[in-house]
């Protein structure tokens, strides 16, 4: 039973589409007042209308420091503070390291690695001021696991999520604050349609190829939904993982095992 999680008020990031779209429907079906922040206020809007029973969209963009900073605030009056971030925001591209521009490189690190240090940095204030035993979630990825060919800098800032989550956790537990992260595998999302496309170019496949090579390497033999993560999320965002700080949870259906 979660019902530690009513009246409980959580940040997402990246949340109007995918992963961090279900993560919000499943905390709010579980009494958690959300605030949808992603960079497309219309979509953030439009989700948070759709769930209703409190929850409220804003604007950020997690690379910029004044937003993050803003956001937040914005969130702390408006909600009266918050017990849960979800640090979700990400974004990929896929070449060959030969054929990486420092443009491609700088934006994957900007938002993927940037983002989760500006927001978990946020959040860890606010808890310590208010005496908050807050809990942090940070999507990282099976990539931050396994360096994915075509994926190498998408990779190193999946990698930085992990290792910035765990000594993140460390420095935390004594004002009783967690620190997790989540590694999901081959998700059924927008991005995945994006990354598809390119990885079947790069390896001179079909798109359905692609996909059922995901699903060849996957021992539970489906492609994951936005929902297996979300719910991985829900766990640790409640009592039940109380004792779980500093992890990074695969949600691959196998495709990671340690």
């Amino acid at each position: 039973m979660l019902s530690d999680l009513t009246g409980q008020r959580a940040i997402v990031t990246g949340a109007a589409r995918g992963i961090g779209q279900a993560i919000c429907r499943n905390l709010a079906s579980h009494g958690v007042r959300v605030a949808v922040a992603d960079l497309d206020e219309a979509a953030a809007h439009a989700l948070a209308e759709a769930i209703g029973v409190g929850a409220q969209a804003f604007d950020v963009d997690v690379r910029d420091r004044n937003s993050v900073e803003s956001c937040f605030s914005s969130i702390e009056a408006a909600f009266g503070g918050y017990d849960v971030l979800c640090a979700n925001a990400g974004v990929s591209s896929m070449k060959l390291v030969v054929d990486l521009t420092d443009e491609d490189w700088d934006f994957n690190f900007d938002v993927n690695a940037r983002g989760v240090f500006l927001t978990n940095q946020m959040a860890v204030r606010h808890f310590i001021a208010t005496g908050t035993k807050g809990v942090i979630v940070n999507t990282a990825s099976l990539a931050a696991k396994w360096g994915a060919p075509w994926l190498a800098h998408y990779s190193a800032s999946k990698f930085a999520v992990l290792g910035f989550t765990q000594a993140l956790a460390r420095e935390v537990a004594e004002h009783g604050i967690r620190v997790n992260c989540v590694c999901p595998g081959f998700v059924r999302t927008s991005m995945q349609e994006r990354e598809v496309a390119w990885e079947a170019e790069l390896r001179g496949m079909s798109e359905t190829e692609v996909i059922a090579d995901y699903v060849a390497q996957t021992p539970l033999g489906r492609l994951e939904e936005p929902e297996d993560v979300a719910n991985a999320v829900l766990f640790l965002a409640s009592d039940l993982s109380g004792f779980v700080t500093g992890e990074a949870i695969n949600v691959t259906g196998g495709v990671r095992m340690d």
